[in-house]
């Protein structure tokens, strides 16, 4: 493989160059808080190599990022049953649309849009005990570190600015799609977003969609090989919302970002990259993070088609 760590210190030095950008999310407070000049890259191979450049000791809320996590549990428990209650589309509107929710009858576009995270996450605490704890524990597995933690004051944050997400909850409760109580799916939900992680501890919690499902660092098995190949269909036509065809053109692997500022990516076969820089987009997309992914995607000569 190529020089990693050369090409990733080179990008390190060009993704600055975008700073000042874009703006740090700041419908909650306490990611409001976070300073916008920030950038960390890190790579993780499927042979168990780590590369990574930038702010990378820096930890960051993943925010819908979990949503990735989140779905695989989903799966592991109900399986195909799922797709009952979630659709497979790219969405075209704003991933906190309640018009297109209530054309729909109740039934979200796909998984990666808030409404099609809360009936994940409705089917996750529906069918576990104790759906945080799981979450949690499951996260400092792949990634190797038992010291990953909530961050409360993000979740409580999140939790007191939650209607828009209580409105498409009931709103899917009024279409017999949401069967657990609305507050403690919400709970559930904004904890898994305010998990804490760095960019290289992200790189290698979803290792296992580059390796046919396998997490590279346990040896778990966390979705079948189709499953695998599945999600990341998902992820590459739905994972940055309503940009998702931008950057399906632009950097063409599968992807997931978050308002924290994070976004991962996939090449199956060969690594996952986590990118993150706090300021954001239009469309809630890390601006210096979606360039680094792109100079990546040249400098590597990546290709998914």
């Amino acid at each position: 493989m190529q020089d990693i760590q050369h090409i990733l210190d080179s990008i390190n030095v060009q993704a600055r160059q975008f700073f000042g950008q874009g703006k740090v999310a700041n419908y909650i407070p306490a990611l409001a808080e976070v300073a916008a000049d920030q950038f960390s890259i890190a790579v993780h191979t499927v042979d168990g190599q780590t590369y990574s450049s930038g702010d990378d000791q820096a930890r960051f809320s993943i925010q819908s990022v979990s949503k990735v996590l989140t779905l695989t549990l989903a799966l592991r428990h109900h399986g195909d049953d799922l797709w009952q209650r979630v659709g497979k589309e790219p969405s075209g509107t704003a991933f906190n649309s309640l018009a297109q929710l209530e054309f729909e009858k109740g039934i979200p576009r796909n998984p990666f849009i808030n409404a099609g995270a809360l009936v994940v996450c409705d089917a996750l605490v529906g069918r576990v005990s104790a759906p945080v704890y799981q979450m949690l524990e499951t996260a400092r597995l792949l990634a190797g570190n038992e010291k990953i933690l909530i961050n409360k004051k993000v979740a409580d944050s999140e939790y007191l600015h939650r209607h828009r997400n209580a409105a498409m909850a009931h709103l899917m409760k009024s279409f017999n799609n949401f069967n657990c109580d609305v507050d403690q799916v919400l709970k559930a939900y904004f904890s898994y977003c305010a998990i804490e992680m760095t960019g290289m501890e992200l790189a290698k919690t979803f290792s296992y969609l580059a390796h046919q499902g396998v997490c590279v660092q346990s040896g778990r098995r966390m979705l079948s090989a189709k499953q695998t190949q599945q999600m990341n269909s998902l992820l590459f036509t739905s994972g940055l919302y309503d940009a998702a065809g931008d950057f399906a053109f632009r950097v063409g692997i599968p992807g997931k970002s978050g308002v924290g500022g994070g976004i991962i990516g996939i090449v199956p076969g060969q690594f996952t990259v986590c990118v993150w820089s706090p300021a954001l987009n239009e469309y809630g997309n890390s601006v210096a993070g979606l360039q680094a992914l792109e100079m990546l995607a040249e400098k590597m000569n990546i290709s998914m088609l």
